[in-house]
Formats: structure tokens, sequence, C-alpha cells
């Protein structure tokens, strides 16, 4: 009886040493897959990258934003470079930060921000608590900035920093 007792125990082990060693085979083959996929993985993303690369090629770079202006006269161009200064720095600047710079009314200043907008100058208005908050639309900063767009000479721009 012993001696078939120590039978199947041995044929017990056996079955589990043959089970352990198919799921040792079976998380090798999935390490290997996983790794392949990886590897796969890799290869998409370079493959897009050159797509990416490639479509830029055919198409081209975006159409940089064109501004068309009306030409500004002194006192605009000047509150034009207090706008631009003021925003440079902080977000949004108001009617009476920008008269205060230039000893101008806040009516007057208004005034010449309308003329501004209505020769194409993107000027951002925000309202909050009554008062009127401006900046510059992003792209036409960085159009100036590189451009000069307004025309604005360097006289102007030095006194108003």
């Amino acid at each position: 009886m012993r001696h078939q007792v120590m039978q199947i125990l041995d044929e017990f082990k056996q079955e589990l040493d043959d089970h352990r060693e198919a799921i040792n085979d079976n998380t090798n083959e999935t390490q290997s897959i996983s790794q392949y996929v990886n590897l796969l993985n890799a290869k998409i993303d370079r493959i897009a990258e050159r797509l990416d690369e490639l479509t830029l090629l055919v198409k081209g770079k975006p159409a940089e934003r064109e501004f068309k202006l009306t030409p500004l006269n002194n006192r605009e161009k000047e509150v034009f470079m207090v706008l631009y200064t003021l925003t440079q720095t902080r977000p949004y600047t108001t009617y009476r930060e920008i008269a205060r710079k230039i000893a101008l009314s806040e009516a007057l200043v208004g005034s010449y921000i309308t003329n501004l907008i209505e020769k194409g100058i993107p000027v951002l208005k925000k309202y909050a608590d009554g008062t009127v908050y401006l900046r510059l639309e992003e792209d036409f900063r960085k159009a100036q900035a590189t451009k000069n767009i307004v025309g604005v000479n360097s006289t102007l721009a030095s006194w108003t920093n």
C-alpha cells in the first residue's frame, strides 16, 4: 500500500512538474510576444513620424496669417505702442492705464482704440466689473514683433517704455 501511495504521489508530482513547465513555456511565449508587440509599436511610431514629416513637406507650412491695416497716424501709433508695451508683461491693460501713460483722457484713448480696431488692429476686449480690459491678439503681437506691421519707429517705441 505504501508503495502504491508513493507511486501515486510521484505521478502527481510529475503531472505538477509538467504543468509548471507548460506554464513557464506559456509565460516565456507571452513575454516574447509582448516584446515583439513593443517592437512593432516602436516601428509604427517611427512610420507615423515620417508620415507627418512627409505630409508637412507635401502641404508645406501652414499659411501665415496676413494682416491688412490702414495706416495709422502718429497719435494712433502712440496709443498702439502703449497698448503693445503694457501688455508685454501682463495679459490685459485698461483705458485708464493707457491714458495715464500718455497723458490723455480715457474717452480720447477709447476713441483711438476704436480707430485702431477700424483700421485692422485686432484688439481684444474683455469686460469685468464695469471695466474694459484690452490686449492685442497673440498672432498679431508676434507678427508685429518680427515685421513691424504698424510701422512704428524706434524713437516712438523707446519713448513709451
